[in-house]
């Protein structure tokens, strides 16, 4: 039957295909006058009937195009634009020939250029300014309540996932700015998802720059990409926005809302939402967001998965998270810009965990079982400013200062026992813990940026300061037993009051010198970095008699204090053009690291003589080479050699016994670790075939990294510290191809395919013994999506990860694994106020313990129906359709094998509904495809 089914979906393909067919245009744009060829002139091939874009592609230096699609249609208009040149028409019958040459086509220089191309109040579809890729939003089809996220899906070359991740011509895209300014937050759905079509006239494509890079006119970030919207200022005035809520089976809830006012260069933006389904960050409850972040997937040994913190027989508890934010930008005349904005987000959090762990040393084996409770709560409140001044047009500077407070609440409670391998008990622990943090930071960032000369010189002074306290109150209650010849019971009732402080300033000074006009310069760098924190816990014992925690334990209390300073000089040289881009530099870094403990006793003597002072000195460097072939094909590499010092608790000598079966000392002979690191990617993305070809390699060298040092004595109790290790390596490598197939006039198909490859060498010690493993890994994947009209997307994605780990000391079996992984996600817009939503994952490890279930088949469903002109949506929505999330699951890795059952999140049936507001510009109106005016 499914060869059947394959068979009839081939055939169904094919006979899609039959109906159109191939066709090729080519020609040759020169200068009217000079004869010359125009290069990076963008060429349209349009319907006649409604002019809807059917492909576009950009010439090269010797100005030839070359148009490919497939369409049933017999006729088509080209259109030919470039900026300074005025336009040109041209009626293609394809009926007669499907291949057609059109020979060289001849542009007149327009004298006065009105920046856009405009004929006839007519808007180019796509248009090349300087190293702007821009699309008129109204030359592309999309629904009539379509979001900027439906429309950035119809634009050539542009990529969306199921998380809102975008990716133009292959390069992922950071920023979403509307009208050159940022739109809430570093979330880009939050735009992308709320924005509606209508409102948009142009989105801008250019290179990823900050605010002194634009002002300096420095090259950005050409393998990050920032999106523009501009929005018309008729419609740039008003309200607009989207609320939603639901309800749904075992209580389960969500909410949602998001209000804007726009009234020009003033922007207000209100937003909160809410639920208890784990479903982390700002959303309206859409189906991708219930598997949580879909580019951040785990899969265990045991059949157990985790889809971006989401998880499938993992644990994670029950979260009831709750966010609330707003934001203000305005612009004060022509030189002065703010923006503020401030977010609070909350959880609740409840887990009970049941565990069972066989340990393996070298030469025994001992068997721990546990059980714990945790329920916390969290309340984080943060805020941002932002001040830029343009004092003239050589000086900006740019202030933002930022303020933090964090509150956070927890009890953890639960038992553990060991026992040998012949099943005696060894020691156990029971505990009743409770604590408290609040966390208050304040931080600034100033930039000064002065520009000089004509030629792209500047100098420029940046100075970051952080100024943090973190309080916290800690209560345990716990008993421990040691059996065996040295029997020991070490009981705990006490109160530790803990103040954290860590301040921080770095400034940093650039001057850059041109040696040739705005291409080649010679920069010059100086760092400074100073950081002093101090670390107070104060640790009380309970005294029965004055029923108050007033002993102090020496022992167990500290009060550190350290200091962390820097000085980096360095200069550095870069050369840029439209072809090349390249630097390199080399820096000097001194650092001095000091710590001492200052606890006293009653009668003011030191109680440890913890004092010590480490220096160290290193070199680092950095090149990195970016080169464009041409407008489709570019290379980029880099390299880096860096230098990490170990933090002062790592240095700390002293001894943590917090824990009675797991204490911690730092070791002052730490040396900083040393990396070298060698990046090279390839980049071709081809207009006129509609197909994308990227690869990376990359690899990274590390000596004296450091690494924990665990020893277990016969009691089974653990003690850590850290020592330096080499021969630490990670090799990696990805090639990735796509294609699109127009099929005809209505239904595309694309084609997406990856391989990864990566391999690791770790150096780690295992009960004092040092060992080595190397992991290698492939993972080939394959993805589809064809889509109909605007009636059905059918997106199948398949992937298999093979992992093999060996390691150079014989206490450890060597592991291989083999995991497959398929998705299936399906909409049907049909009819089209209904739409039905499936998002399918299948997992199967053949490499699960006995007894538990090696596959299993994760489905999530919704189905929508929207009225009042689109405006409201009710939505029936049902997570893990056949309830397989376990909450069982067993755990392998070289040194343990566990057993765990924990709280997870079940099957629910949600109903929610929505409601969009906007009374911007002309109320209901989208200018679709309305090019003339």
């Amino acid at each position: 039957m499914n060869n059947r089914f394959l068979l009839s979906l081939i055939l169904g393909l094919l006979s899609f295909y039959s109906y159109s067919q191939d066709f090729t245009i080519t020609g040759r744009l020169i200068d009217q006058e000079q004869k010359t060829p125009l290069e990076a002139a963008t060429v349209v091939l349009e319907t006649l009937k409604d002019s809807t874009l059917i492909t576009y592609t950009i010439t090269d230096r010797k100005g030839e195009f070359q148009l490919k699609g497939n369409v049933n249609l017999q006729e088509a208009n080209l259109f030919v634009t470039f900026v300074g040149y005025q336009s040109y028409e041209k009626q293609i019958d394809l009926s007669k020939s499907r291949d057609q040459n059109l020979g060289d086509i001849a542009l007149e220089f327009q004298v006065e250029s009105l920046g856009d191309v405009v004929v006839k109040g007519r808007a180019a579809p796509v248009i090349i300014k300087k190293d702007t890729l821009e699309f008129n939003a109204a030359s592309f089809k999309t629904n009539p309540d379509a979001t900027l996220e439906d429309l950035l899906k119809e634009l050539p070359g542009a990529e969306v996932d199921a998380d809102g991740q975008i990716r133009i011509n292959g390069k992922p895209v950071s920023n979403i700015l509307v009208n050159g300014k940022p739109f809430f937050s570093d979330d880009p759905t939050i735009a992308t998802r709320n924005l509606t079509k209508e409102l948009i006239n142009k989105i801008q494509v250019v290179d990823t720059k900050t605010e002194s890079e634009e002002f300096t006119g420095e090259a950005g970030d050409s393998e990050n990409k920032t999106i523009n919207i501009t929005i018309d200022e008729d419609k740039n005035k008003g309200l607009f926005g989207r609320v939603a809520a639901g309800g749904g089976t075992d209580d389960r809830f969500e909410y949602a809302g998001i209000g804007n006012y726009f009234d020009n260069d003033l922007r207000l933006s209100l937003l909160g939402s809410g639920n208890n389904i784990n479903s982390p960050g700002f959303s309206f409850g859409e189906i991708q967001k219930m598997f949580g972040n879909a580019n951040s997937i785990s899969i265990n040994s045991n059949g157990a998965f985790n889809f971006g913190g989401r998880s499938f027989g993992m644990g994670q508890g029950i979260v009831n998270s709750r966010n609330a934010g707003m934001n203000f930008a305005n612009d004060f005349g022509e030189k002065i810009e703010t923006s503020a904005d401030y977010f609070y987000s909350g959880a609740n959090s409840f887990e009970e965990t049941d565990r069972v762990r066989e340990n393996i040393l070298p030469e025994n084996r001992f068997i721990s079982t546990s059980n714990s409770r945790n329920e916390s709560n969290t309340d984080d409140h943060s805020a941002n400013l932002r001040f830029q001044a343009k004092i003239d047009s050589t000086l900006m500077v740019e202030v933002l200062p930022s303020l933090r407070y964090f509150e956070g609440r927890n009890t953890n409670s639960g038992s553990s026992t060991t026992r040998n391998r012949n099943g005696d008990l060894v020691n156990n622990t029971r505990y009743d813990n409770s604590n408290e943090r609040n966390t208050r930071n304040f931080g600034n960032r100033l930039t000064a940026t002065k520009r000089y000369g004509d030629k792209g010189g500047f100098i420029r002074l940046n100075g970051n300061l952080n100024l943090e306290e973190t309080q916290s109150n800690d209560f345990t209650n716990s008993e421990t037993n040691v059996f065996g010849d040295n029997p020991n019971s070490i009981l705990r009732n006490q109160f530790t009051d803990g103040d954290n402080n860590n301040n921080g300033l770095t400034t940093n000074l650039t001057w850059r010198i041109p040696l040739i006009a705005k291409k080649l310069f010679v920069e010059p760098q100086y760092e400074y970095n100073t950081e002093n924190r101090t670390n107070t816990q104060l640790v009380y014992g309970f005294d029965e008699n004055t029923q108050s925690y007033n002993q102090l334990i020496t022992p167990q209390s500290t009060d550190f204090e350290s200091s962390n300073r820097s000085h980096k000089p360095e200069i550095g040289i870069s050369y840029n053009d439209k072809k090349v881009r390249a630097g390199i530099s080399a820096a000097y870094v001194g650092r001095k690291l000091t710590g001492k403990d200052l606890l006293t006793d009653d009668n003011g003597s030191r109680v440890r003589d913890i004092d010590f002072e480490n220096t160290f000195d290193a070199l680092e460097a950095s090149a990195n080479l970016n080169y464009n072939f041409t407008q489709k094909f570019s290379l980029w590499t880099s390299y880096r050699l860096s230098n990490n010092a170990p933090d002062v608790r790592q240095l700390s000598p002293y001894l943590d016994v917090s824990d009675p079966i797991n204490t911690l000392q730092g070791n002052p002979d730490l040396n900083p670790t040393n990396s070298h690191r060698l990046n090279i990617g390839l980049n071709n993305y081809d207009w006129e075939s509609r197909s994308g070809f990227y690869s990376y390699l990359g690899a990274s060298f590390t000596n004296d990294q450091i690494v924990n040092r665990t020893t277990v004595d016969d009691n089974f109790v653990r003690q850590t510290t850290f020592t330096n290790v080499d021969g630490v390596y990670d090799a990696y490598a990805s090639v990735s191809y796509n294609k699109d197939f127009k099929l005809d006039s209505l239904k595309t198909l694309k084609v997406e395919t990856r391989i990864y490859g990566n391999i690791n060498r770790f150096v780690n010690f295992f009960n004092a013994d040092q060992y080595a493993s190397i992991t290698k890994r492939i993972e080939p994947s394959l993805g589809l999506r064809f889509t109909w009209n605007k009636w059905f997307e059918f997106r199948p994605e398949y992937s298999i990860n093979f992992s093999r780990t060996t390691f150079n000391r014989d206490f450890f079996d060597g592991q291989r694994f083999a995991q497959h992984n398929a998705r299936l996600r399906t909409t049907t817009f049909f009819p089209e106020w209904l739409t039905w939503e499936n998002d399918i994952r299948y997992i199967y490890n053949p490499n699960v313990g006995a007894g538990f279930q090696g596959d299993a088949v994760f489905w999530n469903s919704s189905l929508a129906y929207s009225f009042i002109n689109d405006k409201a949506l009710v939505t029936f929505k049902v997570y893990d359709l056949l309830n397989q999330n376990t909450n069982a699951r067993r755990n392998a890795t070289q040194s343990y094998i566990e057993d765990v059952q924990s709280t997870v999140l079940q099957q629910y049936f949600m109903l929610s509904f929505s409601y969009k507001f906007n009374t911007l510009g002309k109320k209901g109106e989208v200018r679709e495809n309305s090019w003339w005016d």
